[in-house]
């Protein structure tokens, strides 16, 4: 169940039947209207002038309040609470067009039901337990997905895998902190359960089993966001050409004059399932031109908000001062060093420490190093296409799991250096609190509209 002080507010407003467009703007073959609540099957009666009949597709005609036919599809009716929103739910799919369609949620609107906030659909769905709230956010996520593992990883999400993990680890916290609270409680049954060492041992499983969790759910955030990579250097470093490369077709001009590019170009490309976001920069230099000038502040304002910074130097004419100068002010722990153009050099050694800093011989033109680029692009991102069963994750899954991986690591120390029951107990209950706003087990009221509202209307 939700526990916060709105729910029985959610819960009233059940009482409303709501309407929406449920398939995308624009002209289409097929448009479909949805209404959820317990209005829905007087409301399609008055609609059509006919009974209407549980799971089964009718053929009616869709009157105005003349009875005049405004069109004519396909009724279905799924009665609660065998429905995606567990009330009664029916679907009017009609013509695509977008008059139509407005016509019939106009003539909805007449007869009841009022429109439908973002994401309502699925949260009546969350509020009447047909879905926690990590698999209501997979919803939306699948929708959005940017490539096919992207939308396998939200599936496995939506279908619940990402909650059961939760669930078991929920359910070992629970088993350890019964032991501990019923030793504490009962202390004439004369059991000194402190110097237990199972009970270490228990609460370390937990621990590691949060620390698996915690890796699936950093690659799933990954997988679900993508990372933006910028490309930079000085000008006629290569750094076009390696977007072309990257991209796999020619998306930036390239020429053998310095500065061709003075804008950002941004493409979004896929590296095995990881959607990642390159923008190619102007080259950064000092200039008198106004133009160039604010090409190089978009460029830096790029760097700044990548998450991967591929630093480009030409390895023909080596690393020069303005290199030295702009890698200095990155931030070594993303940033890539790209020494291109090797095609033109026979031997060549980088006069930079590998310890400072990731680095790769490529060669844009013909496509030597590339692939190993690649690799470290996922390495550096944390992306591991080995890990089995990855599902889709959030930031806010990444920081519930990590905090309560610190409350646990809090009990285990409370148990085994200071011998405090009371201690441990209560950080296990506070880890349970975290794990529990993942499911919506435990979740506050502000935290459901911010989910929800990102929805689409018609979901």
């Amino acid at each position: 169940m939700v526990h916060n002080p709105q729910a029985g507010k959610d819960l009233d407003s059940s009482a409303d039947t709501i309407a929406a467009i449920a398939t995308p703007a624009g002209i289409g073959g097929i448009g479909i209207i949805r209404t959820s609540g317990p209005r829905s099957t007087e409301i399609a009666r008055c609609m059509t002038g006919e009974s209407v009949v549980p799971r089964k597709a009718m053929f009616r005609k869709f009157l105005d309040a003349n009875n005049r036919t405004l069109d004519e599809g396909i009724l279905l009716f799924f009665p609660a609470p065998h429905s995606y929103t567990g009330e009664d739910v029916c679907e009017f799919q009609c013509h695509g067009g977008p008059v139509v369609l407005h016509l019939l949620l106009a003539r909805l609107m007449e007869l009841g039901a009022r429109p439908a906030e973002p994401g309502e659909y699925t949260k009546r769905a969350f509020l009447n337990e047909k879905l926690d709230l990590a698999q209501a956010e997979a919803v939306a996520d699948l929708i959005n997905s940017s490539t096919t593992a992207a939308a396998h990883s939200a599936m496995r999400s939506l279908r619940g895998d990402f909650s059961q993990k939760v669930h078991e680890i929920v359910d070992q916290v629970i088993n350890l902190r019964m032991f501990i609270e019923a030793a504490i409680d009962f202390p004439e049954e004369e059991i000194d359960f402190l110097e237990n060492s199972e009970l270490v041992v228990s609460v370390e499983k937990i621990q590691n089993l949060l620390d698996d969790l915690l890796q699936k759910t950093s690659i799933g955030c990954v997988l679900r966001e993508g990372i933006a990579v910028a490309i930079a250097g000085l000008p006629n470093a290569g750094k076009s050409s390696l977007l072309n490369r990257l991209a796999g077709r020619d998306r930036v001009i390239v020429t053998p004059h310095a500065g061709t590019t003075r804008d950002t170009v941004e493409v979004m490309i896929d590296i095995d399932g990881l959607a990642v976001h390159l923008t190619d920069t102007a080259g950064l230099r000092e200039s008198d031109d106004s133009i160039e000038v604010e090409g190089v502040l978009r460029a830096w304002s790029a760097v700044q908000d990548a998450d991967i910074v591929l630093y480009v130097i030409d390895s023909e004419h080596g690393i020069a001062d303005d290199d030295t100068h702009n890698l200095n002010k990155l931030e070594n722990g993303r940033v890539v060093v790209v020494w291109n153009k090797t095609d033109l050099t026979r031997e060549f050694e980088s006069p930079l420490s590998r310890n400072d800093y990731e680095q790769v011989f490529i060669s844009a033109l013909t496509g030597t190093g590339i692939d190993e680029l690649v690799q470290i692009i996922q390495r550096v991102a944390g992306y591991d296409t080995t890990e089995e069963g990855i599902f889709l994750a959030r930031r806010r899954h990444f920081r519930s799991i990590q905090r309560a991986s610190e409350y646990v690591a809090q009990a285990r120390s409370a148990l085994a250096e200071d011998k405090a029951g009371e201690l441990a107990a209560q950080d296990l209950r506070d880890a349970m609190d975290e794990l529990g706003q993942i499911t919506g087990k435990l979740t506050a009221d502000e935290l459901l509209g911010e989910i929800f509202s990102s929805f689409c209307i018609g979901k």
